[in-house]
């Protein structure tokens, strides 16, 4: 019977088999068919496809399919996505690829500086003379290691200075299992969750990926693999039957890189009928057919101040031109902004983006969500109005000008020297009130602390309240480095990515929504680590740098965040 291996890997990324030295081995083994499937890149196709057509005229028939495997992250775990059929050609492709690449190098050279600062000297140029042609990753750190006598072994390199969060480890920018599903079905391939029971989830965690993944365009499910056991294999044939998936399978070979899985057969008992590939064959055909209606329709959260507005709070035409194409696209955007709902709904109007459509507001930090076309607020959560007086109270004692917010107006105390540098921003129409709670019907969505002399002050009033905030459910974050938000825990703008998303999703019939977010200041970290793809500006604070998908090339200043969603439209 004829065999097939769908999971390879060559010199090309971390295998120890040239391309060509893959597809002899696999005819020697008498498999009919082999995917190439390199770890982000397609640098070995070409070769590999000599080599089969080479085969094929020396009287050995064998196909070589064109794939990639996306290293991508989701939750704080690995997830890898194949692409089988995958077009080498498509520019879209190679556009993506050559950036991956960059990101790549940029933390390949920040890991061999931690290396050679720790007592371990090695270089990239040593590393690329070592593993020519390559996709260098973090085995080949571990093999140099090793080599150069610093561990005993490859594994105690990853154990003790490369592994996640060892003393050398950089992390990497990976993008999200649904941005490489979309990246997949735009270069006309057939994208499969690779191995999922080593992404190491629970069952209800696992299917819940496995749904949004199928909703992104998901096409296959990797059933079969060297490591899966009768139960392991059992549970993911139900996934794909639950999902309509595809059923796919391979060893994951790597040559010597990873002893103990052979080409075809895995650990021994790996099978994969040739059936299996044409059954993949035919829904690829189908998936082709009607590929012309894919989109992987996103919801876009992006802050304002020193992200989507320049620092005179103005966008370039670039800019709301990119923004017209994104709805236009069937995207959705949502001002997300520490700011009060009425502030923001000026920005709206003012920027023109009053005149596209599947726009929302998000204001207050989370607190409050707002289809600024009906008016209709699709949900609010608030203060209690007992911490507020007991917050003003406090912040009387330690000199801090605070402030609250009624769905029309700001509420403050007397016209302070702080409340007029905010107004230099913020045009809300401002109600004194002795008591900030008599001017409230109802508890507000946050308040704000100010200091613009003494951050030492607001930081005794922030490092002393929070052990009594911790107790009642209320957060502090700073928004710039004079302005600090007040607001319930159960809010926060990482809470309105997930709840908004949720609501329009189910309103919208919109499912599979892929997340984006932008912002620059502490108080959009929670926003990023929420959403699929998370975008650092390049002049926002290093924190939310580390946690990024991406980080822009150019500031607020120069189109930055357009320049980004241009590539996601």
């Amino acid at each position: 019977m004829k065999t097939i291996d769908l999971h390879t890997h060559s010199t090309a990324s971390d295998g120890s088999l040239s391309p060509t030295e893959l597809v002899r081995h696999a005819v020697e083994k008498g498999l009919s068919a082999i995917a190439l499937t390199d770890h982000d890149t397609i640098d070995g196709i070409r070769e590999a496809m000599v080599a089969a057509a080479h085969a094929g005229k020396a009287g050995h028939p064998f196909e070589l399919i064109p794939g990639i495997e996306f290293s991508t992250e989701y939750e704080g775990r690995d997830v890898h996505v194949l692409g089988l059929f995958i077009d080498i050609h498509n520019d879209f492709l190679i556009r993506r690829l050559i950036r991956f690449e960059k990101s790549r190098n940029r933390r390949n050279v920040e890991m061999a500086e931690r290396l050679t600062a720790a007592g371990m000297p090695v270089s990239m140029e040593e590393l690329r003379s070592e593993f020519p042609d390559s996709v260098i990753t973090r085995a080949h750190f571990a093999r140099m290691l090793f080599k150069k006598g610093f561990v005993k072994t490859v594994r105690e390199a990853f154990d003790r200075f490369i592994g996640d969060g060892r003393p050398c480890y950089i992390r990497r920018r990976n993008i999200s299992p649904m941005r490489a599903v979309e990246i997949i079905r735009k270069a006309g391939g057939f994208p499969v969750l690779a191995h999922p029971v080593l992404c190491h989830m629970s069952s209800s965690r696992l299917d819940t990926l496995v749904g949004r993944l199928t909703a992104a365009g998901l096409m296959g499910i990797e059933a079969v693999y060297s490591t899966y056991d009768p139960s392991d294999e059992r549970d993911m044939r139900r996934l794909a039957d639950k999902y309509g998936l595809v059923i796919s399978g391979g060893s994951d070979f790597h040559g010597k890189a990873k002893p103990g899985i052979s080409l075809g057969t895995g650990k021994g008992k790996l099978f994969l009928p040739y059936s299996m590939l044409d059954t993949i064959r035919e829904a690829h055909k189908k998936m082709l057919s009607g590929n012309g209606s894919y989109r992987l329709r996103k919801i876009l959260f992006t802050d304002l101040d020193e992200t989507l507005l320049k620092r005179d709070k103005s966008i370039s035409g670039h800019t709301f031109d990119v923004l017209r194409r994104w709805t236009e696209a069937g995207h959705l955007l949502v001002l997300n902004s520490g700011r009060d709902c009425n502030s923001i709904r000026k920005v709206w109007e003012d920027l023109g983006l009053n005149r596209l459509q599947n726009v929302y507001l998000v204001g207050y930090d989370g607190g409050e969500a707002v289809d600024p076309f009906t008016g209709e607020v699709i949900y609010r959560v608030a203060l209690k109005k007992e911490d507020v007086d007991y917050l003003e109270e406090a912040a009387a004692r330690y000199g801090v000008h605070l402030h609250a917010y009624s769905e029309t107006h700001i509420i403050a105390h007397f016209q302070s020297e702080e409340l007029t540098f905010y107004q230099k921003t913020i045009k809300t129409p401002v109600i004194f009130s002795k008591r900030l709670g008599d001017a409230l019907t109802d508890g507000p969505c946050k308040l704000l602390a100010i200091e613009i002399t003494d951050r030492e002050r607001i930081l005794r009033f922030r490092d002393d309240l929070t052990p009594w905030a911790d107790a009642h459910g209320i957060s502090f974050l700073f928004s710039t480095d004079r302005l600090m938000e007040i607001f319930p825990a159960s809010s926060g703008k990482g809470t309105a990515v997930k709840k908004l998303t949720g609501i329009l999703g189910e309103r919208l019939g919109l499912p599979g929504l892929c997340t984006v977010a932008a912002g620059d200041q502490q108080n959009d970290l929670s926003m990023l680590e929420e959403s699929d793809i998370a975008i650092a500006m390049c002049n926002g604070i290093e924190e939310l740098k580390e946690v990024a998908s991406l980080v822009t090339e150019y500031d607020n200043e120069h189109d930055g965040l357009a320049l980004e969603l241009e590539d996601l439209i």
